[in-house]
């Protein structure tokens, strides 16, 4: 069963049996999910005989890998296309009968369905089809112009300048807290239906309230555009067919609105929508002003602690400073017991990945692989348009955009910035992991890398990992660099070694990112600051290990101590004096990223510690069903958390902090204690309402 497959057929039937293909030059292919915005013209999107157009489908991996070497014979002309598809028809007459018996190879291939050949995450081979198209095109050497500009799928914002001129709702999105996906309607009949509508998304007014930044509410709005248009036409086809006038609503008038008409009339192709991949892929280094820039996403891995979670705000913090292009993404392993405890799941945009701090197979604790593992997960199963990826740490602060073109990025030549003290890629470590140690980059940190070499490149980062993990016999300093000998930096290792092996060299480049506490270069504007060190500015100094077990985000206001005011700071050594400037910086930064997140946690301005509004709302709640004395109680506790706040900080972060365990048993003390006194006071109150009732019954006696 496999209902893809009429695609193909279908063309393959159309071309033999129907009159319109013999009289017609160019034909335009596209899917049953999309919207179409404007004239689609194949000539003046640039197709030709032999070259046609399409649109860029850039998670058919299976064209760089083992799939493409098995089922075709020219698979470097394997081009990763589809969607909108704009040829000659003798191209067409060429390729359909191809198109369709290489859909049925693939598909029959099950011992490559897998989600890291394929990328087909369900592996079910349902994309079997669209690869059928792309080996068929390959074997009869058609090679595509390929633009991946005219065709968004809703939820994606566009390029400055880009206009889109197919919307394909084939995947969810999401406006607000208004969602739609087409897979929730597969058993709908809301086409025969009468009056039946898909569920109203926000109204433009309300878009231009959720959403401050120009082109992320582009991207909303043309997702809003594609749903308004969909129940348009499921409107005109109900009247069309003899259904009732729908009644009047707020939505359907707007519906047939002027105001929705301006909105939606046909949209013209802008010359950057016309840009072909091929004229923006950058394979030389110098990059052409005149052309658009490459889509970049930022990437970071964490783990759901509270560790990470405070890193994770001032990264997020620094990254919106930063003027950084494109969207950034949380990469969060989390076994399934934490994810349920979880409370930050608002502080990035995450995609959720299964933890492998303690490693399925091995049961070897070594929370570092989950980075390679992350990183492997995401490219797997998000849709990521973007050409360029850059890789960061969560204790990392950004102070300028890191960018392909500028720091001369390009497809088989990744930028990253130097790790020296790898030195098993110049001793026998190299010479035992890989095939080419003389290949071996010590680099690391910050990675800038075009998305076909990463997918290439991934699955090698995480099993090199393991390999050097598993080899204890050279755990050693001399041999690793490691000074706790303890394989802390094998995913490191698993890096480079995985680039050797694919012989993928680094540009190394000593310019974006510095330590705080580490001597600036002259004149060098560095983009990021990476505190994974212990740095000091005179007596004040900042470890990152010793706030791990401290929660910075849930508790309101609590923040680092401050570094010393850059004022105070002796001018006469320069190198020194640069350096505690940058160190404070840095400081600041993350200081002011958490007191940013208190504010928009509306975290109480008295400066109460309290672990959220909910929660103070619960206990005002719970005080005032007790008693008016526990009521009282509480807020006296309250008052005297607000004045220890910053004191409680300063005590846990010297280490001095109440163990966890003296903790546990105070609290259950206090809660007997409190127990104690209300059955107390209830008492009493009962003994003194027994002894009126006594009193007022003698009296009545007596009278």
């Amino acid at each position: 069963m496999y209902p893809a497959i009429n695609k193909p057929a279908g063309v393959l039937h159309w071309l033999k049996h129907s009159k319109d293909a013999e009289n017609i030059d160019w034909v335009i292919i596209l899917d049953a999910d999309m919207i179409i915005r404007g004239r689609i013209v194949p000539w003046k999107l640039g197709a030709e005989k032999g070259r046609p157009v399409a649109a860029y489908y850039g998670y058919l991996r299976g064209c760089d890998n083992i799939l493409a070497q098995l089922h075709t014979k020219h698979p470097e002309l394997c081009d990763k296309v589809g969607g909108l598809l704009a040829m000659h028809i003798d191209d067409l007459r060429a390729l359909a009968p191809m198109w369709l018996s290489k859909t049925e190879e693939v598909r029959q291939d099950r011992a490559h369905w897998g989600v890291n050949i394929t990328g087909d995450i369900y592996e079910k081979g349902w994309i079997s089809e669209m690869y059928g198209y792309s080996f068929g095109a390959a074997e009869v050497g058609l090679r595509h112009k390929i633009n991946d500009n005219l065709m968004i799928y809703p939820g994606y914002a566009p390029r400055e300048g880009v206009e889109p001129i197919l919307l394909h709702y084939g995947l969810p999105f999401r406006v607000g807290n208004w969602s739609f996906s087409k897979a929730d309607h597969d058993e709908d009949a809301i086409v025969y239906n009468c009056g039946q509508l898909f569920p109203q998304p926000p109204y433009p007014r309300e878009v231009m309230q959720l959403e401050t930044d120009p082109n992320l509410r582009r991207g909303l709005f043309l997702s809003i555009e594609c749903i308004n248009i969909l129940n348009e036409a499921l409107l005109l086809h109900h009247v069309a067919n003899g259904c009732p006038k729908p009644p009047w609503s707020k939505y359907v008038n707007f519906l047939k609105s002027k105001a929705f008409a301006e909105l939606t009339k046909p949209k013209l192709v802008t010359p950057a929508s016309l840009e072909m991949m091929e004229d923006t892929v950058q394979e030389h280094i110098d990059h052409d002003t005149t052309r658009p820039y490459p889509k970049i996403h930022t990437v970071f891995s964490t783990e759901c602690t509270p560790y990470f979670d405070w890193q994770t705000v001032g990264l997020m913090h620094s990254f919106h400073l930063s003027g950084q292009p494109g969207n950034i993404t949380r990469l969060l392993s989390c076994s399934d017991e934490d994810l349920k405890l979880y409370k930050g799941h608002n502080l990035a945009p995450t995609h959720y990945v299964p933890s492998m701090s303690q490693h399925p197979l091995t049961g070897d604790w070594y929370p570092a692989i989950n980075k390679p593992a992350a990183v492997l997960h995401w490219l797997n199963h998000a849709n990521i348009d973007a050409e360029f990826i850059v890789i960061l740490d969560a204790d990392m602060i950004m102070r300028g955009p890191i960018t392909p073109w500028e720091f001369k990025a390009a497809r088989g030549k990744p930028v990253s910035t130097p790790y020296d003290y790898l030195i098993g890629c110049d001793n026998e470590l190299a010479k035992l992991h890989i095939s080419h140690p003389e290949a071996c980059d010590k680099v690391g940190g910050v990675i800038i890398m075009h998305i076909d070499d990463l997918r290439k490149f991934a699955l090698l980062w995480l099993h090199k990992t393991e390999e050097v993990r598993a080899d204890r016999a050279h755990y050693a300093r001399n041999i690793t660099g490691d000074i706790y000998e303890s394989g802390w930096i094998s995913e490191m290792y698993g890096y480079s070694f995985g680039a050797a092996e694919m012989k993928l060299r680094h540009t190394i480049n000593r310019e974006i990112m510095i330590y705080p506490g580490y001597v600036p270069e002259p004149g060098i504007k560095y983009r990021v600051f990476h505190y994974g060190l212990e740095f000091h500015v005179g007596n004040w100094s900042f470890d990152k290990a010793e706030w791990r077990e401290i929660d910075m985000v849930n508790r309101c206001w609590v923040k680092f101590p401050e570094p010393p005011d850059s004022s105070t700071l002796d001018h006469n050594d320069e190198d020194n004096f640069q350096r505690n400037l940058l160190s404070i910086e840095c400081m600041k930064t993350l200081n002011e990223a958490l007191h940013l997140h208190h504010e928009k946690r509306n975290c109480p301005k008295d400066g109460s510690v309290l672990e959220s509004k909910e929660d103070a709302t619960e206990e005002s709640i719970t005080s005032w069903k007790i008693s008016n004395f526990s009521e009282n109680f509480d807020s006296k506790v309250n008052h005297k958390s607000a004045n220890d706040s910053e004191e409680m900080a300063s005590v846990l972060k010297d280490g001095t902090g109440i163990p966890s365990s003296f903790m546990v048993l105070f609290l259950c003390a206090f809660s007997v204690f409190g127990f104690l006194v209300i059955i107390f006071l209830v008492h009493s109150g009962h003994k003194r309402k027994g002894m009126k009732m006594k009193h007022h019954r003698t009296r009545r006696r007596n009278l």
